[in-house]
């Protein structure tokens, strides 16, 4: 089976290889020559992972997925959310971001947060939702060095260190990527 994943993000690409095994053979957008910037204007992880899937299907014919993730910080009302990439302004910058959200959550005992990611699946015309929730919290200070985004401030729930102090299998067998990718797979067993 061949599936694309609207990704640009060569980081999600590797993580959604590894967790999917070789039973799906998944291209990116580069590999169907997709170079469009696919714009990301829903209010909801739900809506950009659509708009993302849709966009890909209508334009390529080609079976497909998307994703969307936000970071998701109790006392911050669930910011950064959906607005997760761009927290720190539209230049999608990761070290930006955790610096402000650390600074926003300065004296701040209430670090509780979760990592959500949400999978729109395009197969045949046919749509489907998968969704994977990691809870943890904000640490007062990054730690670690791999991963992306805000892995090197979180820190999952029965863990004392970092998604970026893991290693690749550790994150990937716990990660709210992983969560919604295995929801992904065991219904792609069932076609």
């Amino acid at each position: 089976m061949k599936l694309v994943f609207a990704t640009n993000n060569k980081h999600k690409l590797e993580e959604i290889r590894d967790i999917l095994g070789s039973r799906v053979e998944v291209l990116s957008l580069n590999d169907i020559n997709c170079h469009d910037e696919i714009p990301e204007t829903a209010d909801t992880l739900e809506g950009n992972a659509l708009i993302k899937a849709r966009y890909i299907y209508e334009k390529y014919g080609v079976d497909c997925f998307a994703d969307d993730t936000g970071l998701e910080v109790d006392v911050l009302n669930g910011a950064p959310g959906v607005y997760s990439a761009r927290y720190a302004g539209e230049s999608n910058d990761s070290k930006a971001n955790m610096n402000k959200l650390l600074q926003n959550l300065t004296g701040k005992s209430n670090r509780i947060a979760q990592f959500r990611t949400v999978i729109a699946l395009i197969i045949k015309g046919e749509e489907k939702i998968f969704d994977g929730i990691v809870k943890g919290f904000i640490a007062e200070e990054k730690k670690g060095d791999s991963g992306f985004g805000y892995d090197p401030i979180f820190i999952p729930d029965g863990f004392s260190e970092s998604f970026a102090q893991m290693t690749n299998e550790q994150k990937n067998s716990i990660s709210h990527r992983f969560r919604a990718t295995e929801k992904l797979n065991d219904y792609l067993k069932t076609l």
